[in-house]
């Protein structure tokens, strides 16, 4: 059965909710995208650059994805998607490419760890819509630079936000002036 639009843009909206809200530690609407019964595949640099560790459901994403809270920011860079059908209407696959930023600082030093990956994806349909049922995490190359300047992860900045789990995954709200309009205009 060949994907229709509607389900090519459900998954690529899935694929990006993922990256914001691993970006926004939000680890809890992390988990929210997998199905129940889950793998998520990941490797363990620099060692194993293939998957090699393995975590089932939501207790199983949100373990994984705790091991980011000791780095300063985040940032994922979808660069491609492919996505394919399953042998039936409710199973799809996807490969995507990613660049991933990992920014750490220890005494006073930002860097910039990167990683080049590759997801291999398996996606059911669910009463909720799409959800990840497989993902396995391929690094194709690693790269460290020095940052000369990093900016304090908003979780950490902004007193509202001290269960960033919490938050929706739509984007951030924010006041502006009316359109055209300066603040020091009349």
């Amino acid at each position: 059965m060949k994907l229709s639009v509607a389900d090519r843009l459900a998954l690529t909206d899935l694929v990006h909710l993922y990256a914001a809200a691993v970006d926004d530690r939000r680890f809890d609407d992390v988990a929210q995208l997998f199905t129940d019964t889950a793998e998520l595949r990941l490797p363990d640099p620099p060692r194993h650059l293939e998957p090699v560790r393995h975590h089932h459901g939501h207790d199983g994403v949100r373990a994984a994805m705790a091991q980011l809270a000791t780095i300063a920011r985040t940032e994922h860079a979808i660069v491609g998607e492919v996505y394919a059908e399953g042998p039936d209407a409710n199973y799809a696959l996807g490969r995507i490419t990613a660049i991933a930023h990992h920014w750490s600082v220890v005494d006073d030093e930002a860097t910039d760890l990167i990683w080049h990956l590759r997801y291999d994806d398996e996606y059911l349909l669910t009463p909720t819509g799409w959800r990840i049922h497989g993902r396995a995490l391929t690094i194709n190359a690693i790269e460290t630079r020095p940052v000369r300047r990093l900016r304090a992860h908003p979780s950490t900045d902004r007193a509202t936000d001290a269960d960033p789990s919490a938050a929706s995954t739509a984007p951030h709200r924010r006041k502006t002036n009316p359109r055209g309009r300066f603040r020091d205009t009349p």
